[in-house]
């Protein structure tokens, strides 16, 4: 028996290593270093908190329907305002065809909707702070800001401490996944280059590929 055991266990050992998310619960150097989670692999959970600061869960393994998760900067970054002005023409479509739609940011709860500027304002979304940056870092998208970048921030108004409540001086690089009612990632997409973003083609598309029964899973 003691000759099988080991054999046995290490094959349900394997099983469930490949079934668990990976684990990327770190912060990179630069935007340029994070390693993004994949399609194909189980979505992680995570805790954010909501405007008035409670919290929300994201528990994967219990879904009601598919979810998409947005991860942007903060409101105080101009091509988030833009993109998430942008969006307005896509996201209320996305939601009446079944999708939950989160936006994450490293912002405060308090900063959350004020932060947010230009036709960006006001806007009906679902905004998460991910200040603490758990979200961020279980998929992969933490990356400290340079010393240099933070205090030319600083000069034009822009204080990442202010914005955030933390000290951490880190951030999300911009990305997008698509998870399914099973929790798992179906689509992903990230950009260490801050000024370039998804676009609601290539969102409707990757929707359209996981409600209209498409079995792949992909990157952007």
């Amino acid at each position: 028996m003691r000759k099988t055991a080991f054999p046995i266990l290490a094959i349900v050992s394997i099983a469930a290593a490949l079934a668990a998310p990976a684990s990327h619960a770190e912060i990179a150097a630069s935007a340029e270093e994070t390693q993004p989670l994949s399609a194909g692999v189980a979505a992680p959970s995570f805790t954010a908190r909501n405007g008035d600061g409670s919290d929300f869960v994201f528990d994967p393994g219990a879904l009601e329907r598919p979810a998409m998760l947005i991860f942007y900067r903060g409101g105080w970054c101009p091509y988030c305002n833009s993109h998430l002005a942008e969006l307005r023409h896509v996201v209320p479509e996305l939601e009446q065809r079944g999708m939950d739609v989160y936006f994450l940011s490293a912002d405060s709860p308090a900063n959350l909707s004020s932060a947010l500027k230009g036709e960006a304002e006001g806007l009906d979304y679902t905004l998460l702070s991910d200040a603490r940056l758990g979200a961020a870092e279980a998929f992969g998208l933490a990356f400290r800001v340079p010393d240099e970048y933070y205090r030319q921030a600083k000069q034009y108004g822009i204080d990442l401490e202010e914005a955030s409540g933390e000290t951490h001086h880190a951030l999300p690089v911009p990305a997008v996944y698509v998870i399914d009612a099973d929790g798992a990632i179906r689509f992903a997409h990230s950009e260490p280059d801050y000024t370039q973003r998804l676009g609601n083609d290539e969102l409707r598309a990757a929707v359209d590929n996981l409600l209209e029964g498409g079995s792949g899973a992909g990157d952007a």
